[in-house]
This record gives structure tokens, sequence and C-alpha cells, in this order.
């Protein structure tokens, strides 16, 4: 009976194989795909037929040569013939070919240790958790309370995430903006541009998709076990040893591991415990040193659901997004709606002076529930002018209740420095995680200098897109909030003197990179522009043979 079902099991692995590489749904193609299942299973159930016909004798043999063989075999035959038939019988071990291969005895996975479950981290880990790496989370929070606004996800992360099966699930979440609507006006409503949709969905690919960010982190939270997130854990110093990092938390508690990565945010306890080691060995370069640039204060936030009779604007199938620059003030603000009959917000405070940004009085580098209040009437009820329901008469206290609210003064993930309201910082995480756990499938071994090596590796897969990012978040941060002289003069230019091929270009140039985990199968190539070549995995290579494009 064990034998038939160990048969079944192995039978099942290699159909499915040959299925997943099946042509076509035609005839031919499945008569070729069988035999091909046939060709590479019919040996070794031959064998198996015979080892449970022996095992039958040796178990339940009754007759006078059964008896024999059961004694000859238990004890006259050699063990040094009994383990080759073992060892032979053990090499035979087929896996699902489009998957990460189980890890070798020579293979150890690193243990990975992630301080912060935002949406850097829980990417992060369910990426991992595809390559069969173990992980750990450790969140500052007693709780997960996914915070935010709007968030936008193009063709540079949708293939990774259509990769590892959730973009239905993300598109239950979104509106697809394919017809999307961008008003950019001043306060008294005069268009300084409608900026069009360049509709290049032929050419990318993918939609842009639309929707709070909460969404997607109780989307990704779901994905993870709930016992591999360990709550109130503030990670307030790291250490170093030739066994591996070990953290210490808040509470008193340590951990260890072979790695530990900050997804913690802007002002992250890793960075500072790391930047306080370096600075002790005078290895700490200078610009480290330096205060996160307070350039902008930045308040976001997601309504309730509201009433489409009274807000008729929140029904619209399509996105409209609506951006407000005051005039005599450093202020602007934005609204779009998006699903559930929602509307994300934010308003930007653009701060003149180094020296103004240090007086702030929202300047906390952890943002508490009980300052919501205050700075909703200092910041959002001055400025958030709700034009789009009613362009007179509206009190702002005939809005619903304002569900989330954060600060930021600036982002920082992953080290690089990226402007709130940019909108860039999520994805840039999301796009670190994928190369990361490319870096780390292909560990070749748990040595420091194997470690260093991967991190390189990682370091010179990402600066240079990093680097496009930081300056394409500077540029849309000054587009759309920008109130100096120069700004508005450079928004002008922008939006009504550079050609729309200009702009176009810089869309696909932008599209074009979309890494994806080079252990998986990857996802269709969608669109019609050239998609940049990323580096395959070497293990993969040595487990699987060449890689293949779909």
């Amino acid at each position: 009976m064990f034998l038939f079902t160990l048969v079944a099991l192995l039978d099942a692995v290699i159909l499915t194989n040959c299925l997943y590489d099946l042509k076509s749904l035609a005839p031919e193609s499945i008569q070729e795909a069988l035999q091909d299942f046939k060709s590479q299973r019919y040996p070794h159930v031959k064998k198996q037929f015979q080892a449970s016909k022996l095992m039958a004798i040796f178990l339940n043999g009754q007759t006078l040569v059964e008896r024999i063989i059961r004694k000859i075999a238990f004890n006259w035959m050699p063990s040094s013939i009994k383990d080759a038939s073992m060892r032979k019988d053990a090499a035979y071990r087929p896996q699902l070919n489009f998957m990460p291969l189980a890890p070798t005895r020579e293979y150890t996975a690193p243990k990975v240790l992630i301080a912060g479950a935002g949406i850097g981290g829980l990417y992060l880990a369910i990426l991992l958790d595809k390559a069969r790496i173990p992980y750990e989370i450790y969140e500052r929070a007693s709780k997960v309370k996914p915070l935010g606004s709007i968030m936008s996800l193009s063709a540079n992360i949708l293939a990774s995430i259509e990769q590892i099966g959730l973009y239905e699930e993300l598109k239950a979440i979104s509106i697809q903006g394919s017809h999307h609507q961008s008003n950019i006006m001043y306060d008294n409503l005069d268009i300084i541009a409608a900026l069009p949709d360049p509709n290049l969905d032929g050419a990318i690919g993918y939609e842009f998709h639309l929707f709070p960010r909460p969404d997607l982190h109780k989307l990704l939270l779901s994905k993870v076990p709930a016992e591999r997130i360990h709550y109130d854990k503030d990670v307030v110093s790291v250490a170093e040893d030739k066994d591996g990092v070990h953290i210490t938390c808040a509470d008193g508690s340590t951990y260890k591991g072979d790695l530990l990565v900050g997804a913690d945010g802007a002002y992250s306890g890793v960075r500072q415990s790391l930047f306080k080691t370096l600075k002790e060995e005078n290895l700490l370069p200078p610009s480290d040193e330096q205060e996160l640039p307070k350039g902008y204060i930045c308040l976001v936030g997601t309504s309730d659901p509201l009433n489409p009779e009274e807000y008729p604007f929140v029904a619209k199938e399509n996105c409209v997004f609506s951006q407000v620059i005051g005039r005599g003030t450093n202020y602007s603000w934005a609204e779009f709606n998006v699903p559930d009959n929602r509307v994300c917000w934010f308003v930007v405070e653009q701060l003149n002076s180094q020296a103004e940004a240090d007086a702030v009085k929202f300047r906390n580098p952890e943002w508490k529930s009980e300052l919501n209040d205050e700075a909703i009437k200092v910041c959002v009820r001055r400025h958030l002018i709700l034009f789009f329901f009613f362009k007179k008469n509206f009190t702002f206290g005939s809005f619903p209740s304002l569900q989330q609210q954060q600060q930021q003064q600036q982002q920082q993930t992953a080290a690089h420095k990226l402007l709130p309201s940019g909108g860039m910082g999520a994805v840039c995480a999301m796009q670190d995680a994928v190369i990361l756990t490319n870096c780390l499938y292909d560990l070749k071994s748990l040595s420091l200098e194997s470690i260093k090596e991967a991190l390189q590796d990682y370091k010179s897969q990402r600066q240079p897109h990093v680097e496009q990012q930081v300056e394409a978040s500077r540029t849309m941060q000054m587009l759309l909030s920008g109130q100096t002289y120069f700004e508005r003069f450079v928004r002008y230019i922008v939006f009504h003197w550079i050609p729309a091929s200009i702009k176009n270009s810089t869309i696909k140039k932008d599209a074009a990179y979309r890494p994806q985990s080079s252990f998986l199968p990857l996802a269709p190539k969608r669109g019609t522009i050239d998609i940049l070549p990323q580096k395959p995995s070497r293990r993969h290579e040595e487990e699987h043979g060449q890689h293949k494009e779909p």
C-alpha cells in the first residue's frame, strides 16, 4: 500500500511538469505531453513494481522458497549491497521543474530577520517564502494598522506581482487607470494643466492600478503567516559575531539570524544602530551623518466610504486625480477617487529653509495617533479645499471622518532618499525585495565573504535604477508641489512645452525595468516595448538548466 501511494505521488509530480510545458490544447500536443510523461516514469515504475513484489515476499511470504529468500536477504546478504540499493533508490527524487528545488544537504538557506512589517518588509517575506528561505518579522507596533493614501503601480512592479500570483487580487482592489484623468490647478480652480491619458497600455502591457495604500498592505499581510510576525519588537541595537547577527528589542528580548534587513522606515532603528557602529569605526560616510533633509511635510489619508448620492464623484469608474497648488501659501493638496466610494488625499507643505524645518511643529520621527487631531486642525482644515464635491458653500465639518492620517517628513526606503508624495517609495522597496531575494537565493554559503558578495551583487543591480528613481521623485515633487518661482517656471515648461512624444518615451523607458524573481517562472511578457534583461539565477540554472524566457 505504501509503494502504491508513493508511485501515485511521483506520477503527480512528473505529470504536472509535462502539463506545465504543454504547448497548446491540440490533441497532438496533449499526446506528446503524455508520451513524455510515460518515457520519464515507465522505467522507474517497473523498478518500483518489482520492489513491491520483493517487499511482499519479505513481509508476508509463506512458501518454502519465500522463507529461504527472506533468510538469505536478512541474514546472509552483505550490508554494503543493501546500502547501495537504498542509495540508488534515494537518488531518484523528482521535483516540480517550475518551482525552486528543495535545498540539497550541501546548501543551507540563510535565516533572515526583517525589521518592520510595512509593505517592503511584507513583500520581502512573501518572496523569501517562495524561495524557501526562512525568515522572521519584528514589528515595533503592537499591531499592524495600515496607513496611507493613494498608490499607483505600473509595469515595473506589476510583473513581479503577477509572477507570484497576486495580480488578480490586486485588480480586485484597484481602479485600472487606462482612462484616468489628471487635473492640476490653482486654488481658485484655474487650470494649470489637464493631462490626457498617454494611452500607452498596448505598448507597456499593463494599465496603471490605483488604490488606497492600506488595501495593498492588508493584501500582503494576509499572505504572511501570522506566526512569522512578532509585534511590540522595536529593534534598538544590532551586534555581529562569527555566528551571525543579533538584534536586541526595546523589551530586552534578543534574536539571532544570518542576515538582518532594516525595513523599519525613514527613522530606522536598524540603520541608526548600524550608523553608530560605523561611526565608532570611522567608516561612516559624512553624508550619512547628516540629518535627513526636511524639504516638505506631507500629511496623507484615506476617507471612510462616502455616500455616492451626496458625493457623485466617488462613483466614477475611472480615477480622477485633482492636484491644487496654493498661491500665496506653501501648501498644495490633492485627491483621488478609489474603490468602495472612498477618497485618498494628501496635503503637502514646502518648507522654506532648514531652520524652518527644524522648528516645524510636527517633526516627530515617530508619528503618534494622538497628534492626528491637531495636525488636521492646523494643516488639513485650513488647506484641504474639497473643490471636487462643492465649489462653494462647503464646510469641513460636513466631511465624513478621516480614517487614516500619517506624517511623512521624508521617506527613506532601503537607504534610498525618496520624497513622500513622489509616490515611489513603496515601489522602490518592493523592487529592492525582488533583487535582494534573488541574491540570497544564489548565496553560495553562510560565510561572511559569501554574504558580502551577495550584498555587493544586490547593490550593483539596484543602484543605477534607484538613482533614477530618487531623481524622478524629486522631479515629481517639484512638479506637483513646488512653490518657488523657478519650480513654477519648470512646471509650466514641462506641462506645456515638452512634446508628448518625449513624455511617452520617458514612461516607456521606466516601464522597461520590471524585475522578477529569477528562481520562478517569469510572468508572461506584456506589451510591445523591449524589456530590460535581468541577471539569471546561477543556482536555478545549475538545478534546472538554462534560463528560459516565457
